[in-house]
């Protein structure tokens, strides 16, 4: 997994990100959870993240090595996530309240994950 240590510090930067993305509410973003109370959003939003890791970790750490796609696959996602994140939080959402707003870090975590994740790509395709 060494070779792939900017894929580990793009992907420890996201599962970061995910903890910060509790703090800001982002399941109100979500199309089907945006609807939920704030209680049923955070349930459904965190439990949701149960099996997602679970199969990234498991998929990731599979028993014939490391898994290329995947990989790249998460790669591409991570560059695709900021992209995302621009759009809904600074196109979409200015009015949000300042308690929501994405701070300093969470900002970094974002762009960490698309930088990391964009060299891990230049360095194995």
């Amino acid at each position: 997994m060494l070779i792939h240590l900017f894929f580990v510090l793009g992907f420890c930067c996201l599962l970061v990100h995910e903890m910060d993305a509790i703090r800001l509410k982002e399941w109100k973003i979500l199309p089907i959870l945006s609807r939920l109370d704030d209680r049923s959003g955070y349930l459904a939003f965190v439990s949701l993240h149960l099996p997602l890791y679970v199969v990234l970790l498991w998929g990731l750490s599979g028993g014939d090595g490391i898994n290329r796609g995947l990989i790249v696959f998460l790669d591409a996602f991570f560059v695709v996530h900021v992209v995302l994140h621009l759009l809904f939080h600074r196109l979409l959402f200015l009015d949000r309240p300042d308690d929501r707003r994405m701070s300093a870090l969470s900002w970094a975590l974002v762009w960490g994950a698309g930088a990391f994740g964009a060299i891990d790509l230049l360095l194995i395709v």
